[in-house]
């Protein structure tokens, strides 16, 4: 396993080994004594989410607020996704600033996004299964969001104008200068 920081503190692009032969592959997706030393973060995740979608979803920006804050690591399972953490850490020197990557079953990418920190995704093949560990329990009076098209973090998820596929919800989250 490789972890490389990212522009953004505490955020990391991790890199499994992975073996190849004949039959097929092998990896190891996470083990906590690695992350932990490659990362110098916790690795106690307690819950782990799984999500399908179709092309030209886009889920987020979400954060969860307070005691109920989540990190979360997260891997394109099938398909390719373009992930994006957005530091919301008010004290922090990169604060308003974001990272994206393509993560897919083909590169086994995946992305630690520590507390403090926005998160979403687009969807951009056919169909992806999307799965995060997270290191704490959903809360849903903690829920916090940024309007994924948001002109300041003008954020490319390199879907096309007019096939983003967006929930109510995430239409109606506010602009990231509301960011309370």
């Amino acid at each position: 396993m490789k972890a490389t920081e990212t522009k953004l503190k505490g955020c990391f692009l991790i890199e499994p080994q992975v073996f190849y032969d004949s039959r097929g592959y092998f990896f190891e997706s996470f083990n906590t004594e690695k992350f932990e030393r490659l990362t110098g973060q916790q690795g106690n995740f307690v819950q782990d989410n799984q999500s399908a979608s179709v092309f030209g979803v886009i889920r987020g920006l979400h954060f969860q607020k307070g005691d109920s804050a989540q990190a979360k690591l997260v891997r394109a399972i099938e398909g390719a996704v373009l992930d994006v953490a957005v530091d919301i850490r008010p004290d922090s020197e990169t604060y308003g600033q974001w990272v994206a990557y393509e993560l897919s079953a083909e590169n086994h990418l995946q992305l630690y996004v520590p507390r403090g920190f926005a998160h979403g995704f687009s969807v951009l093949t056919e169909n992806a299964v999307f799965a995060y560990k997270c290191d704490n329990l959903y809360d849903k009076a903690a829920e916090g969001g940024i309007l994924y098209s948001d002109p300041t973090l003008a954020i490319d998820w390199r879907i096309p104008a007019g096939a983003e596929l967006i929930s109510e919800k995430d239409e109606a989250l506010l602009p990231f200068a509301q960011l309370a």
